[in-house]
């Protein structure tokens, strides 16, 4: 084979290879884009955790620098705070919210959006009315719940109407969680109904016809096709209500009020957090607490991505892993017919 023959080969050889497909490039794109958002978010997020897990360090009264008009002390207030029988109360009910909204909302998020997934006249502001609790103010539906549910208020007199002595909806330890319960559900059930809705909506109605063909009820439906097919947007929701039940400040401050909600059995970790830090002008205490607060709820998300969310993560990682695989296949073997078809003409 004469030189020319083999630099023309070589030539046609470089030509075929598969071209640079700029990663680089796409770095540069990425990091460029995506600069933003990271610096927001170690302003925002990162830096405000660092700074609170330092101030956690000193006897601080929130004015000038802890290193000089404060005093530090070391992890006494992590220590003191774990130890508390107050703070061991607060994650207690706590947890508390995060499992009985939980138990209360999901049944009911689930059978409303069954009901509302269905064609009938009015479906709209059915919609309508139960998600507008969702969107409504937390001062405005505390402000208003508390007149309602006080000792004498709208309705215990409207119980004693009918011969019945309502109970003290908000001072009662044993009531008063229940009323929380009630109050947290009433408002953010709608929510939960939405994106079961938006989950039912995305089920294609060729499974739904299929069963019917095949004899099954509405309820072996529900069963056998709404309920696994709603996994995912299910497990979704309980991710976000955890996160929202462990961060639970407004409604409780509100209605309750920093002190009332420790003697009625209703404070939390965030109601806690203000009380004892802002409220008792001790804000490096206040600073150990809210990093605590960040801790217990770091390891729960994580625990719970790790066991739970992980199950529809993978999925979606093998199917990805799978279609890269079978593209560099296929270049793979359009590489090797291209050598091979220039080796016969040069041949």
């Amino acid at each position: 084979m004469s030189s020319t023959s083999k630099d023309a080969v070589t030539l046609r050889a470089k030509r075929s290879k598969k071209p640079s497909d700029g990663k680089t490039r796409r770095n540069v794109e990425i990091f460029v884009l995506s600069a933003p958002a990271i610096l927001l978010f170690v302003c925002f997020v990162i830096l405000p955790i660092v700074l609170g897990a330092y101030y956690g360090f000193y006897q601080w009264k929130g004015y000038g620098l802890p290193s000089k008009t404060g005093k530090f002390v070391g992890f006494q207030n992590y220590i003191t705070a774990l130890k508390d029988p107050a703070f061991q109360a607060a994650i207690l009910h706590t947890f508390e919210v995060v499992i009985g909204s939980l138990v209360i909302q999901a049944p009911l998020a689930i059978l409303f959006a069954l009901l509302l997934n269905q064609k009938f006249k009015g479906r709209g502001l059915i919609r309508t009315l139960i998600f507008v609790p969702y969107v409504v103010s937390e001062v405005i539906v505390g402000t208003g719940w508390s007149l309602l549910l006080q000792k004498k208020g709208a309705i215990n007199e409207i119980l004693a109407n009918f011969g019945i002595n309502g109970p003290d909806w908000l001072a009662d330890p044993k009531i008063a969680i229940w009323t929380l319960l009630l109050l947290i559900s009433w408002k953010y059930v709608g929510f939960a109904v939405i994106l079961m809705l938006a989950g039912m909506q995305s089920i294609p109605d060729e499974l739904y016809e299929a069963a019917r063909v095949d004899g099954a009820s509405f309820w072996q439906m529900q069963r056998s096709i709404t309920l696994p097919l709603l996994a995912p947007t299910l497990r979704i929701w309980v991710f976000l209500s955890m996160i929202g039940s462990l961060q639970l400040f407004d409604l409780v401050y509100i209605v309750w009020g920093k002190y009332v909600s420790t003697t009625a059995g209703v404070s939390t970790m965030a109601t806690y957090m203000v009380r004892e830090g802002r409220g008792a002008g001790n804000y490096g205490y206040g600073s150990a607490v809210a990093l605590i607060i960040f801790v217990i709820s770091l390891i729960i998300a994580l625990v719970y991505q790790k066991f739970v969310l992980n199950r529809d993560l993978d999925g979606a990682v093998t199917e990805q892993k799978e279609a890269e695989k079978r593209a560099r296949k296929r270049a793979k073997e359009v590489q090797h017919r291209e050598v091979a078809a220039l080796a016969s003409e040069v041949k």
